[in-house]
């Protein structure tokens, strides 16, 4: 992982996003980009490449799995790692994640440090090893 690696945050919660950019700004990453919606998500992703998106899954009018499947769906964009962050749980949900080629599912409330775990998961796997998203 690299510093400054631009870092994308989808959450409908204008809390939610000001919580994960001050874990991610704390961790040493500055480059962090944000947008309230999936959609704006895609409008930021159309203009602007990313290392990394941090989505949660429960948001109005697209939810985050909707967007997974948008990215993983589009030649552009299907190599970014993207991490689910949401308090979904359950298991059909993470078992949906996974089918849909989720890099890996943080469950909320988190701390830092489990997001940094998740982010160096992520690049680990991302540079030649398989995913383990439930392990």
């Amino acid at each position: 992982m690299r510093a400054e690696m631009k870092i994308l945050v989808v959450d409908d919660s204008k809390v939610m996003r000001h919580i994960i950019r001050n874990h991610l700004a704390a961790l040493g990453f500055s480059e962090i980009c944000e947008a309230a919606s999936a959609r704006d998500a895609l409008s930021v992703l159309a203009d602007c490449p990313v290392d990394l998106i941090l989505s949660d899954w429960v948001m109005p009018g697209m939810h985050g799995i909707e967007l997974l499947k948008q990215v993983r769906g589009n030649e552009a964009t299907r190599h970014i790692p993207f991490i689910m962050v949401t308090a979904e749980a359950q298991p059909h949900l993470l078992f949906e994640a996974v089918q849909a080629q989720v890099s890996d599912y943080v469950v909320k409330p988190f701390t830092r440090e489990v997001l940094l775990r998740s982010m160096e998961k992520v690049f680990r796997f991302s540079n030649g090893q398989t995913s383990d998203v439930a392990g």
